[in-house]
């Protein structure tokens, strides 16, 4: 565990590197420190005998990292990718260790809760877009909109491995809505890219923390011989 811990420090320390760059305004210092992270994070998790799909999850995040280092538009495109690409590990690690069904406690969860939670997300969803639709360049709209999509329901469907790695999804939700809103030219906070890493930062180690957890506590479903995962609810 020692060399896992001592990655943990390393990607601790290389975030307050890049937030401290971000508060002082210093482009080189965020340049420099952004490409560090989510591989530091990944080497991380594997060594704590993650889930393949989790590094790769990690990675792709790394990829739109260095993306979207670009403000070009070629560039942001091909980071949503990355990060849609991401998203989908995510949906299939939830897929495979959550337990939507059961409450922290092991009791079942009423379905009414579980449709009232994604009632919350699907308006967060409409809210959102309603608000973006027209500051966003006309040839971002389409894939904004599919890319807030996917992003949602990896949000929702986070919420089925617990409270960490659903306050991950919260979290991821939120700074890709404020990236979103510097798009569409809406009103932003002071220091807008530190509140969007920052917020980015808390999502991906609490995803982590959240698939480590899950993978580590639960058993999941038998592979059948053809490959697929049969079907448990």
């Amino acid at each position: 565990m020692r060399p896992a811990r001592v990655l943990l420090a390393a990607f601790a320390l290389t975030a307050a590197v890049d937030l401290t760059a971000l508060a002082v305004g210093s482009d080189t210092g965020h340049a420099l420190a952004k490409p560090l992270l989510m591989p530091l994070l990944a080497a991380h998790a594997h060594l704590r005998g993650a889930p393949r799909l989790l590094p790769v999850a990690l990675l792709l995040g790394w990829a739109g990292d260095v993306l979207l280092l670009s403000d070009a538009d070629p560039a942001f495109l091909a980071g949503m990718a990355s990060f849609a690409a991401g998203h989908v590990c995510y949906l299939a690690l939830f897929r495979r260790y959550g337990k939507e069904d059961r409450t922290a406690n092991g009791t079942p969860r009423a379905r009414g809760a579980r449709i009232r939670l994604a009632g919350v997300y699907a308006l967060a969803l409409a809210g959102t877009l309603a608000a973006l639709w027209s500051g966003l360049p006309t040839q971002l709209r389409v894939p904004v909109a599919g890319y807030s999509l996917l992003l949602t329901a990896m949000a929702y469907r986070a919420t089925a491995l617990g409270l960490l790695a659903g306050a991950g999804g919260a979290f991821f939700l939120l700074s890709d809505t404020l990236i979103a809103t510097g798009v569409a030219d809406l009103p932003q906070l002071p220091r807008p890219d530190l509140w969007i890493m920052l917020t980015y930062l808390a999502a991906q180690w609490l995803l982590t923390g959240g698939v480590l957890a899950a993978a580590r506590t639960g058993t999941p479903p038998p592979v059948t011989s053809s490959g697929s995962v049969p079907a448990t609810r």
